[in-house]
């Protein structure tokens, strides 16, 4: 099971993934700003979309309840895409701090490997010393 993620995180180009992050916070940020900016839409009547209803008390009721059913559901999707667009931003800056966090992380390996060749190499020489004395 573990091999298999290995597999996977070694075929994930980081340097790019490192690269993009800032640029992928930014339009996270930029689509939270935008959506969050606006408020509930304002519905719109549009008498070009209308069919023709039947008249009297009935066909207006009928049709304020159809406006007011469209008026509901475009609140509500507006509300899932603020929350939406709101996610996506959390999303992205967690992604540029783990982005943050595994650079450094990888920075430190490659400090412990100098240190762990260089153990390697002293303990090499240390012992050729020892078996060129005896």
């Amino acid at each position: 099971m573990a091999v298999a993620w290995l597999k996977v995180l070694k075929a994930v180009p980081w340097s790019e993934v490192i690269a993009a992050a800032p640029q992928v916070a930014t339009g996270a940020r930029k689509l939270w700003d935008t959506v969050g900016r606006k408020g509930a839409p304002a519905p719109a009547i549009d008498d070009v979309g209308i069919a023709p209803m039947p008249g009297g008390e009935d066909g207006m009721a009928l049709l304020a309840a159809h406006i007011e059913q469209q008026d509901a559901a475009i609140a509500q999707l507006h509300g899932q895409l603020r929350e939406a667009s709101k996610l996506i931003t959390e999303l992205a800056d967690q992604n540029a701090q783990l982005i943050a966090k595994m650079e450094a992380a990888r920075g430190k390996i490659q400090v412990v490997g100098v240190f762990a060749a260089a153990a390697s190499v002293l303990g090499l020489v240390s012992l050729a010393l020892v078996l060129a004395r005896t």
